[in-house]
């Protein structure tokens, strides 16, 4: 089955050509758009069927940060930081005539999807957040710096798979061989060597240590500005990133949150799971 999707550029304010995938959706729809937005090591890969899925009724466009994917990899690694990453998806946004939206935030996008909700209050429909909150634990955060920008590379996608579970076999105590296999080709490409190489720019690691920069302060503000936003948070019962008192203390703050836990499962949750991809549509179906 042929592809969904178009892939599309935009140019960031530094010059970097940025890549995003347009799932158009029905010809005429007039629904509001879905913005996806992946997290730290990921892509646009994440969303695949997801996007394909929402596509049916609305456009979806699911953005490629900077240093991942088929975007360009920033001379700057200082750039690589939330803060950037929103002026990059605004300029998208601009440049698409889009100011009206539905957000579907994993992880770091989630925390995206915070930051520009502060920015500009009252333009995302509705949201759903994947695994995080506007506290992010610092345990989480240490188990990522751990591998992040360590560069390996490995001879085949098996080798690849297992090298995968051996770094999350915690978050995915279920896993078989034929699921790391999926996860390895949705983070992973083919390099020029022939080595199986993770798809994203390893100088991500530079800046991620840096004070405010894994997870921006005064996050709880971000949030609020969500507040009576209908939402959808999605959490990992084995999260070591978002846990189940933050999940509480986000639910006082935002009574139109709805929240689906997905038992035996870290972090994150991919958001095909039968009872999330349920709760997504339910959401979405009561916004135009």
């Amino acid at each position: 089955m042929a592809a969904q999707y178009e892939d599309r550029y935009w140019t960031s304010s530094d010059g970097l050509t940025l890549h995003y995938r347009n799932y158009p959706g029905p010809e005429g729809g007039k629904k509001l758009p879905v913005l996806c937005l992946h997290g730290l090591t990921r892509n646009a890969r994440d969303f695949a069927g997801l996007a394909e899925d929402l596509s049916a009724t609305r456009r979806v466009i699911v953005a490629e940060m900077r240093g991942r994917g088929l975007s360009a990899y920033a001379p700057n690694s200082e750039t690589y930081s939330p803060a950037t990453y929103v002026a990059d998806v605004e300029k998208l946004l601009e440049e698409e005539g889009i100011d009206r939206f539905c957000a579907i935030g994993t992880s770091m996008g989630g925390l995206m999807t915070m930051l520009m909700a502060q920015a500009r209050p009252g333009r995302m429909a509705a949201v759903v957040m994947n695994d995080i909150g506007p506290e992010v634990e610092p345990v989480g955060l240490g188990r990522i710096s751990a591998y992040v920008g360590q560069g390996r590379s490995y001879p085949t996608w098996v080798h690849a798979a297992r090298g995968l579970e051996a770094v999350h076999a915690p978050a995915f105590p279920d896993y078989d061989l034929d699921q790391w296999l999926e996860m390895a080709k949705r983070t992973m490409v083919v390099s020029q060597n022939g080595r199986i190489t993770f798809d994203y720019d390893m100088a991500i690691a530079e800046p991620f240590g840096k004070p405010g920069n894994a997870a921006p302060p005064n996050l709880w503000l971000a949030f609020e500005a969500l507040a009576g936003v209908p939402m959808l948070l999605v959490r990992g019962e084995l999260s070591d990133l978002l846990t189940a008192e933050t999940v509480k203390r986000m639910g006082v703050r935002n009574p139109a949150m709805r929240t689906v836990t997905v038992p035996r499962v870290g972090h994150a949750p991919t958001l095909d799971e039968p009872e999330v991809r349920a709760a997504i549509h339910a959401l979405l179906d009561g916004v135009e």
